[in-house]
């Protein structure tokens, strides 16, 4: 299996370069043209042969297993090289079968009844709020940041991503806002404190729902904001807007339409929705195996056209989308140096194991936008198409006006 997987790296590896150490003692080494540098050592035959048939989820997993090491880098540098590679259009046909098989089940891998998307979310939000804590900036916020500038802090995007959707919401003090998967509550309270609104947030994750209630309670908010552990699928309206950040990416592609009329039915007749996804550039494709497996599972990140025809069909107005490009990619930047800043830290909390596979999980999440054409759509929604202005002036006149009103006080 050792020559199959050097035909695979032959075949797929030509920007760049990729030196491997196999198991046997024999070293390779993979490209010529331009591109990132970075090498690695192989050192157990058997993962050798399970990445040989399955590159995909066995690639991660041997880096989980210290069957991987990166040698003079780490595993971002190895991923760059073969992500590269992969977004320029290199492959095999062992990469591509999976690729077509992973499309082939990806409804059955996306079927999210109530039940089973309330195990998805606990497998990865109840790993403890402290784990959070020390990745995060201070209000918890884990979804893309917003780097109007580009030099901005991590919490100073953070802040811009909320105002941002703020602004596109069309606040106003006293209006009702129902967040559909409010995590740990930043969002609502802030939408509350800078703005007046009620806010009711729910999430299927218990350990959110504890932090976001303590923080409510904590800043005097807990009759202003409610946090409940209910499915979308669950509420009843009506609300004036409704919001979602970093939610529809667990709905699944079966569920798109329910989840749709279920935003026009809570919704009021002049009312205003606002979703923010992670998406993909081109088109449908499956969830990559390792990312299901072990960080999100049920988790899909879908392409436009595969939202906009649930859209269509709901009764609901598209009256705004926007593309954020970069931002996720400069976002888990600066969660992979937070998390590096606290691996000691976050290997006594866990293990080694966790540690190498959160790392392979940030670093190949950064690399899937950066290289790969994965970025952050923002979809504006309303029943009536009158309800929002003719033009986008007022998002950046409602940004600068919170944040002078913030500021004086």
């Amino acid at each position: 299996m050792q020559a199959l997987l050097d035909k695979i790296l032959r075949r797929v590896v030509t920007q760049g370069r990729l030196k491997v150490r196999f198991p046997d003692g024999t070293r390779a080494a993979y490209g010529s043209l331009p591109g990132p540098d970075a090498e690695l050592e192989l050192r157990d035959p058997k993962a050798a042969r399970r990445i040989a048939l399955n590159p995909n989820l066995a690639f991660g997993e041997a880096y989980m297993d210290g069957a991987i090491v990166p040698v003079g880098c780490d595993i971002y540098d190895v991923l760059d090289v073969l992500v590269s590679n992969l977004a320029a259009g290199r492959t095999h046909p062992v990469l591509g079968l999976h690729a077509r098989l992973g499309t082939a089940l990806r409804r059955w891998a996306q079927f999210n009844p109530a039940s089973r998307a309330r195990r998805n979310a606990a497998h990865h939000y109840d790993l403890g709020d402290q784990l959070y804590r020390l990745l995060l900036d201070p209000d918890m916020q884990y979804s893309c940041a917003y780097f109007p500038r580009g030099d901005e802090t991590l919490g100073e995007a953070q802040l811009a991503k909320k105002r941002h959707i703020a602004a596109k919401l069309l606040l106003r003090p006293g209006l009702r806002v129902l967040e559909i998967g409010c995590g740990w509550g930043g969002l609502a309270l802030t939408l509350a404190r800078e703005h007046g609104v009620r806010v009711t947030g729910i999430t299927l994750s218990t350990e959110q729902l504890a932090t976001a209630r303590a923080r409510a309670a904590a800043e005097g908010l807990a009759d202003q904001v409610r946090f409940e552990l209910q499915d979308y699928r669950t509420v009843e309206g009506p609300f004036d807007r409704v919001v979602s950040v970093a939610m529809f990416e667990a709905v699944g592609v079966n569920h798109y339409r329910e989840f749709f009329r279920t935003v026009r039915r809570c919704l009021t007749p002049d009312g205003v929705a606002l979703v923010h996804s992670i998406g993909r550039s081109h088109g449908p494709e499956a969830t990559n195996p390792w990312l299901a497996k072990y960080i999100f599972p049920g988790g899909y990140s879908p392409a436009l056209s595969e939202v906009l025809p649930a859209v269509e069909r709901s009764g609901l107005i598209a009256t705004d989308i926007e593309i954020l490009r970069l931002h996720y990619a400069e976002t888990l930047r600066l969660w992979r140096r937070n998390f590096a800043a606290n691996r000691e830290a976050i290997a006594a909390m866990y293990d080694e194991r966790f540690c190498l596979m959160f790392e392979f999980y940030l670093a190949g999440c950064e690399l899937a936008f950066r290289r790969e054409g994965h970025m952050v759509w923002h979809m504006q929604l309303a029943r009536e198409q009158a309800h929002v202005p003719l033009a986008r002036d007022y998002i950046a006149d409602a940004e600068r006006q919170i944040a002078s009103l913030i500021h004086a006080s």
